[in-house]
Parts: C-alpha cells; sequence; structure tokens
C-alpha cells in the first residue's frame, strides 16, 4: 500500500517540497488568478504525470479556491477512487473513509450535482456499510429534484436487491410511490426473498384495480393464474406467516381460487387442479378429495374434465404408494392394511366411474342430446333399474324443440324395445302412447314413432291394431292446407301429409288388407297432393299387377298432370312403353304420344319421338314414321339434331333407297352448326360416289370445304385427298388443292380461329405419323407423283 499521507492538507513548511522549479510559473499563476478555473485547469494538466501525493496537493488547493467547481471536483474525486482500485474496503477501511470524507466535502458544495452522487454511492456500494450507503441514498433522493431521481433509482434498486431482507423491502416500497406501475418488479423481489404472503397480497391489489395495466403486457387472467400458482405452490409459507404475524387481512386461498373459477370458465379444469393442490400443500388431504370430486362433477367440458381426473388419478395413486410403502415395513399397524385396502377399493369405484363422469360432463353441456343419454343407456348394461331410470330422466329433461344431436323418437323406440324384449308389451305401449304425444320438431319424426310402434304390433301379430294405429295417425281432413314443412304448426296437425308414413301405411295394407283399401290408400294420398314419381310407379305397378290394366293407365295419366318435366318425362316413358306392350288402339297410342310430345321440352323429345316412330315402324305406315323422325329433327335439342338427322337419312335410305336421302342431306347441312355440317358434308359426299354421282361428290366436298380448317382438320382433307386420287384427274386435283389453299389463307386471318388453331396444333403433330403411314396405304403408288405434278404446274 503507498504512503498517502501526503493527501490531507500539508502544512505551509511542506508546500516548498511539492513544488518544483517547473511548476513557479503555474504557481504565479494560479496566486494571480486563486478563483479562476482556466490557470488551475492548466496546473492540474501539467502535474497529471507526477506522484499522487502532488496532484492531490494541487487538486486541494483548487478545490478550496474553487469550492464549487464541478469540473474540479469530478477530477479529483475519480483521482481518489481510481486509486483505491483492487484495494480491498475491509482491510483499508481508514482510505476509504478518507474519500467517503472528499465525498462528503464535495456534496456539501454541490449537493444537486447527480453525477456526484451517483459517483459516491458506487463507492460507497463496494463497501460493506450497508447503513452509511442506504443513507446515502435516502439523501441524495432529497437533495435532487423528482425529475432527476430516474437516475438514482436503478442503482438504489440494485443495491436492495444485493442486500435482500426487510431493508431491500422497504426501499422497493418506497420505490412504487415514485412509480406504482412497476408493482410487478416489486412482486418479483417479494417471491425472490421468499416473502410469499406480501406478493400474495400485492397480486390481490391489482386484480382489485380494474384500472391496472400491465408493463408486461400481462392479460388479468396471466396475473390470476401467477396468484394461484404462488397460493398453491407455497401454501405453508403463507399459512405459517399468518400465524406468526396476526393480521385481519388473512388470504383465503379457497375463496380466491373459488372465485376465479367462477370468472374464468375456460379454465376451471386448471383451477380446481390449483385448489386441490393447495389442499393436498396444507396436509387437507380429505378436502382434496372433496374438491377433486366437486371439480369432475361440475366442470362443463371434456378438457377440464380430463385434467381434474388425471389429477386425481395421480393423487389416488400416490397415496396408495405411500401407504403400500408403509405397509411394507416392519411392525406396521392392521390400521394402515385396512385403510390401504379402502383406498384400493375407493380407486376401483373410481376408474369404473370415468365413463360416467365423462358422460355427466356431455350432457351438462347439452342436455338436449339425444345420443349421450342412448350411450348412457348403453353404460348400465343389464342394470335394468338403472336403465329404466335414466329413460325416464331423459325423457324428463330433453327439451323436445332443441333436441338437435340425435333423433328424440329414438329414444322413445329403444325404451320400448327394452321393456318388449323384457316381454311386457303393456309398458311398451305406454312409452310408444307417452311418445306419441310430445311436441316434436319435426314431424317426420313423429311419422318415424308411429312407424316403430307399428312395427312392434306387428311383430307381436297384432295387425288389426297397427293398421288402426297408422289410419288413425293418417287421418285428417278431406281437403287439407296444412303445410308440412311449417314447424309453427305441432307436428301432430302436419302429420296427415307424411310421405314416410303413407308409404309405411300403404306397405301394410298390401300386405295385410285386400286391394280395395290399397287403392282407397293410394287415392287419398293422390287426393292430399302428397304423391311423389315412386308413388305413381307404385301404384300403377300395383294395379297392373292385380291385372287393372286400364286403372294403372289412369294413375299415369294423373302422375303427368301432377307433375312437370323431368319428372313427367320418366312417368310419360313408363306409361307409353307399357301401353305399347299392352298394345293398345293405334289411334290411342298416336293420341298418347301427341299429349307427350305437346309440353315435352326440346332437350326430353328425341327418346319420344324415336319410340313414337317405332310404333308407326311396327304397327303403323312407314310414311308416318318417317313424318315423325322429320318432325324430330326440328324439336330435338341442338346437340340431338345431327344424330337425329343421321338416323332419319339412316331409316330412310333403308325404306325409300339412298336417292331419297338427297333432300335430307340438303337440309341438315342448312340447319346443323359447321362442326356437324363438315361431318356431313363427308357423308353425303360418300353417298354421293357409290351413286356413281362424281361430279356430286365433288361438289359436296367443294361446299363443305369452308367449314373445315385445314390444320384442325385434317380428316375431312385427307378423304378428299383420297376421293380425287380414286376419281379425278389431273384438274380436279389441281382445284383440290387451290381450295385447299384458299380455306387455310382465310382461317388464318380469322381471329376467331388462331386460338383454336394453337390449341389443336399439338393433337396434330401426336397424329400426323398416323395420317401419313394410313395415306400411304390406302393411295395408289402414283399419287405422290400426281401432287407433286400439280404443285409444279400451279
Amino acid at each position: 500500500m503507498p504512503d498517502t499521507s501526503g493527501m490531507t492538507a500539508l502544512s505551509t513548511n511542506l508546500d516548498i517540497y511539492l513544488i518544483s522549479e517547473s511548476d513557479i510559473p503555474y504557481e504565479q499563476d494560479v496566486l494571480r488568478q486563486p478563483h479562476t478555473l482556466a490557470p488551475w485547469l492548466k496546473y492540474i494538466e501539467h502535474k497529471s504525470e507526477s506522484a499522487i501525493h502532488e496532484r492531490v496537493f494541487i487538486l486541494e488547493r483548487a478545490c478550496r479556491d474553487l469550492g464549487r467547481s464541478y469540473k474540479v471536483w469530478k477530477i479529483y474525486l475519480d483521482l481518489r477512487v481510481q486509486h483505491l482500485l483492487g484495494i480491498n474496503p475491509a482491510k483499508y477501511v481508514d482510505e476509504y473513509v478518507k474519500v467517503n470524507e472528499c465525498f462528503e466535502r464535495a456534496l456539501m458544495m454541490l449537493s444537486k450535482m447527480p453525477r456526484i452522487w451517483l459517483d459516491y454511492l458506487h463507492f460507497l456500494m463496494k463497501q460493506c456499510c450497508v447503513k452509511e450507503t442506504r443513507r446515502a441514498f435516502d439523501r441524495a433522493l432529497r437533495a435532487l429534484p423528482i425529475s432527476q431521481h430516474d437516475r438514482i433509482w436503478p442503482l438504489y434498486l440494485d443495491f436492495a436487491k444485493s442486500v435482500k431482507g426487510p431493508t431491500a423491502i422497504r426501499i422497493y416500497e418506497r420505490y412504487l410511490q415514485f412509480k406504482p406501475q412497476d408493482v410487478e418488479d416489486y412482486i418479483a423481489v417479494l417471491v425472490d426473498f421468499d416473502y410469499h404472503a406480501e406478493a400474495a397480497e400485492q397480486y390481490i391489489k391489482l386484480l382489485n384495480a380494474p384500472k391496472f395495466v400491465s408493463n408486461n403486457g400481462k392479460s388479468q387472467f396471466q396475473i390470476w393464474t401467477e396468484l394461484t400458482d404462488l397460493l398453491v405452490h407455497f401454501a405453508r409459507n403463507i399459512k405459517d406467516h399468518y400465524k406468526h404475524t396476526p393480521s385481519n387481512t388473512q388470504i383465503n386461498t379457497e375463496k380466491i381460487i373459488r372465485s376465479g373459477i367462477d370468472k374464468f370458465s375456460d379454465q376451471r379444469g386448471k383451477l380446481w387442479v390449483s385448489l386441490a393442490m393447495y389442499k393436498i400443500a396444507i396436509g387437507d388431504f380429505e378436502s382434496a378429495r372433496d374438491v377433486f370430486e366437486e371439480g369432475i362433477t361440475t366442470v362443463m367440458t371434456v378438457r377440464d374434465f380430463v385434467l381434474v381426473f388425471d389429477a386425481y388419478v395421480e393423487f389416488e395413486e400416490s397415496v396408495i404408494s405411500k401407504l403400500m410403502e408403509t405397509a411394507g415395513t416392519e411392525g406396521a399397524s392392521t390400521e394402515i392394511d385396512a385403510e390401504l385396502d379402502l383406498r384400493m377399493m375407493k380407486f376401483e369405484q373410481l376408474m369404473d366411474r370415468r365413463p360416467f363422469l365423462v358422460n355427466d360432463v356431455m350432457l351438462r353441456q347439452n342436455p338436449n342430446n339425444v345420443l349421450e343419454w342412448e350411450k348412457r343407456v348403453g353404460l348400465w348394461g343389464s342394470n335394468a333399474v338403472q336403465v329404466v331410470e335414466t329413460y325416464t330422466d331423459a325423457i324428463a329433461t330433453i327439451n323436445p324443440k332443441k333436441a338437435s344431436v340425435g333423433h328424440l323418437y329414438q329414444l322413445f323406440t329403444n325404451y320400448a324395445k327394452f321393456y318388449e324384449k323384457a316381454g311386457d308389451l303393456g309398458q311398451a305401449r305406454m312409452v310408444f302412447e307417452k311418445g306419441l304425444n310430445v311436441p316434436f320438431k319435426s314431424a317426420n319424426e313423429l311419422a318415424d314413432l308411429y312407424i316403430e310402434y307399428a312395427e312392434m304390433l306387428l311383430r307381436a301379430e297384432e295387425f288389426d291394431n297397427a293398421v288402426n294405429l297408422i289410419e288413425k295417425a293418417t287421418h285428417g281432413a278431406k281437403r287439407s292446407t296444412v303445410d308440412f314443412f311449417d314447424e309453427s304448426i305441432p307436428a301432430q296437425q302436419r302429420l296427415h301429409k307424411s310421405m314416410k308414413l303413407w308409404s309405411f301405411y300403404v306397405d301394410l295394407i298390401e300386405s295385410v288388407g285386400t286391394v280395395d283399401d290399397t287403392r282407397a290408400v293410394y287415392d287419398r294420398i293422390f287426393e292430399l297432393k302428397i304423391a311423389t314419381p315412386l308413388t305413381v310407379v307404385n301404384y300403377a305397378n300395383f294395379l297392373e299387377d292385380n291385372k287393372y290394366y286400364e286403372e294403372s293407365f289412369k294413375v299415369y295419366e294423373r302422375g303427368v298432370e301432377q307433375f312437370s318435366y323431368p319428372v313427367a318425362f320418366e312417368l310419360w316413358n313408363l306409361y307409353l312403353t307399357k301401353a305399347m306392350k299392352r298394345k293398345l288402339n293405334i289411334e290411342r297410342l298416336r293420341d298418347l304420344f301427341e299429349q307427350a310430345l305437346e309440353k315435352c321440352p326440346a332437350n326430353f323429345a328425341k327418346p319420344l319421338f324415336l319410340l313414337y316412330g317405332e310404333l308407326e315402324e311396327t304397327r303403323g305406315l312407314s310414311k308416318n314414321a318417317m313424318q315423325i323422325y322429320d318432325r324430330a329433327t326440328g324439336r330435338v335439342s341442338e346437340k340431338d339434331r345431327a344424330e337425329m338427322y343421321k338416323f332419319f337419312i339412316k331409316k330412310t335410305a333403308t325404306i325409300y333407297g339412298l336417292p331419297a336421302t338427297r333432300a335430307i342431306y340438303e337440309r341438315a347441312i342448312e340447319a346443323l352448326p359447321d362442326s356437324e355440317c363438315r361431318v356431313l358434308c363427308a357423308d353425303f359426299a360418300d353417298m354421293e360416289r357409290k351413286l356413281g354421282e362424281i361430279d356430286r361428290a365433288r361438289a359436296v366436298y367443294v361446299h363443305g370445304s369452308q367449314f373445315a380448317d385445314p390444320r384442325l382438320h385434317p380428316n375431312y382433307w385427307d378423304k378428299w385427298h383420297e376421293f380425287e386420287v380414286l376419281n379425278g384427274d389431273e384438274e380436279t386435283f389441281k382445284e383440290m388443292l387451290r381450295i385447299k389453299r384458299s380455306v387455310q389463307a382465310q382461317y388464318n386471318t380469322d381471329i376467331n380461329f388462331i386460338a383454336a388453331q394453337t390449341v389443336a396444333r399439338k393433337q396434330e403433330d401426336n397424329t400426323s405419323n398416323e395420317i401419313e403411314k394410313i395415306q400411304k396405304e390406302k393411295l395408289p403408288e402414283d399419287a405422290d407423283a400426281m401432287e407433286q405434278l400439280a404443285y409444279a404446274e400451279e
């Protein structure tokens, strides 16, 4: 340790030894201007490389003459502090005290300078003087204006964290008066210092402050979760704190957690577990079990249930494991064995209850969930008493208007089947009768219940009762205006218009009733105007099976009057087919076909015309058949017209010969779109070639060429090419090539075909090789020579 005795004020007898000859000019300057800063700074700079005691000698004099100079004091204090770097403050206490005194002297003159205070406080924190350091911090806060306290408090808080204990807590309490929004930092410090009760109280204050905004962006639930975790994990510490320091504001942990359960409905599972863990932490195991039981019987979601139930199971397993360890030791009492057996039995019961508890959760979510009630019945298995009780509770609980999951009628049906299997048909009837009076939301459900009731009666061979039941259900006004789909009307008043119920009624009457009874039921369906196309077909087939052919045709007529197209088309198709099969009078059949075609849309006309033509070909005149096919070409839809023309041409060629088709070809070429004309022209030309009319065929090819782009439709030009090779000469071949180039040029300038050509070019590339191969197989040997010659002459 260097000698620092010269750091104090030296006597005048020794001053002369600290001043060298080089210092004399500076001494003269400071003597002439002792209260001016510049000479002193020059002197201090001059002595910057001198020994420590010489520099202290100059700085002491400067501070005495310039007592309010911040710059001089800063240089002096930094020198003294730097000189003690690396010096143990506990071993050299006196040296540190001397520097402290220098700081105190400086602060007497510069108490408003925060930098001096900060340097002093940093220096004090290196020493083992908690009391002096805390007082210095307090003096700094009192001396400086509040606008500069931000510079002191971070260092003060670091000091508080280093000293811990009550001192740190008191410092943070004062800091909260300066910045109350930093209360979360205070809570963290309380937790770090094991002041858990005080931390919990601060959390409660935050939750009770509605305008509090977390600096860390925490939500109210996050703060609540932190409070809950604190209360649970340090339950014993908090309890002991209030036991030794009684307070009027003791924390009621259970009340706090239960209020959270009510407030945060989406986190109930976690909070129930927290409450149980609190009970376990304070050693109240029976209360913990009560909490678990309350949790698993009150949570509203399966997620929360699984969370609570798993924690419950884990707790019971830990207790059983502990008891087993104790029971395995020597000298274990019989009471421990008995308790172990009891706990094992309780654990098994808990595991057996799990499916029922999950079902309870689902029913608490939606008590009108029919499927969950059915699952609960299945859980009871063969326990008849519980099954009946479950069905009774379900019927009493479910609101028919809100039963959206599952079908309510199925609940009554299964309940009745339960009694039916037990052989108690009387109780089964009572269940069905009760169900028939339930205000179902949907009339279809009520219809299904009637059907199930009737099927049970049929299984019991009570056929008359089944018929009477359905007859009663379908009874209604002769001219009913009730809308079956109007849910504002009770289902019982809409039931007589249920087609499902009427269909079952028809099947039932067909099985156990007479033909007249069945016909009466079908007629009633038509009166109510609820018949479907299938009803029409079934009624007609029923009459046909019973040899009532004319009546079956009348049913078809009623059907085609009731239904529009496209349903009417199917009925007409069946009607006309069966009428032709029965070989009705030809005039009557013609009238039927004319009626069918009168309002038939174009897209459904083709099958009817073909059937009509077939009738005339088989039982009428060929002339009439041709007229029908001719009419069809103008009545069918655009997509069917080309096919109809081809069929007409084929029939004409068969009956009247090929020459008779010329007029049809000409009409078709005028009526059909270009894409179809191209194909038809090729067929027309081929027909003329067969008749030996080469010039007419060539003229047809010329006419059709305007519809065939050589790049998109090479097949057309290949046919013409083949035709000229076989039947033409050099001039005609040359004319064909000229027309081909002309048509290609025309399409190249037509923007409507440019895009199409681009798309088709790929297809053309893929098929070009095959086309060339076919041409070489079909053309004679001199075909290539003829084509080259024609191009050369051109």
